[in-house]
């Protein structure tokens, strides 16, 4: 389910559960929240002290370096680092002060914006890659 779909409270909610079933659907979501907010905090502390980029920086370098032509449309982009347009503008003027992005406008639809990947960012990019990877490996390898 995407952010801008919501939830009906009055749909019907499928097949009942037993307070066991409850329990234990309750207990693996807490489990999801808690590894989440495990690894992204111990990822934020890392990334920042090592590279100076924050996890949701980290992630936008990342997308974008994955991207032909190492750029991507605004919209686009704030889809799959999910952040609304607001916070990933706000974000892409961070990374475009320290030089890491720049933003050019779409030559096919004026009203598009992209964002795009510089040399700085591709080598603070490379730089931190294997750090968020070796986390990640550490905290999510069971």
């Amino acid at each position: 389910m995407s952010a801008s779909q919501s939830v009906d409270a009055t749909a019907p909610s499928g097949p009942c559960l037993d307070g066991r079933d409850d329990d234990a659907l309750v207990a693996r979501w807490r489990e999801l929240l808690d590894r989440h907010a495990r690894t992204t905090g111990a990822l934020e502390k890392v990334l920042q002290e090592r590279h100076q980029l924050g996890v949701s920086e980290f992630e936008v370098l990342e997308r974008l370096a994955g991207c032909d032509r190492e750029q991507n449309r605004m919209q686009a982009l704030a889809d799959t680092v999910h952040l609304s347009q607001s916070a990933l503008s706000r974000l892409i003027g961070r990374l475009e002060a320290d030089g890491l992005v720049s933003r050019s406008m779409c030559s096919d639809d004026r009203r598009g914006i992209f964002a795009c990947l510089t040399p700085a960012g591709r080598e603070r990019y490379e730089a931190a890659r294997p750090t968020q990877r070796q986390l990640l490996a550490e905290l999510l390898n069971d």
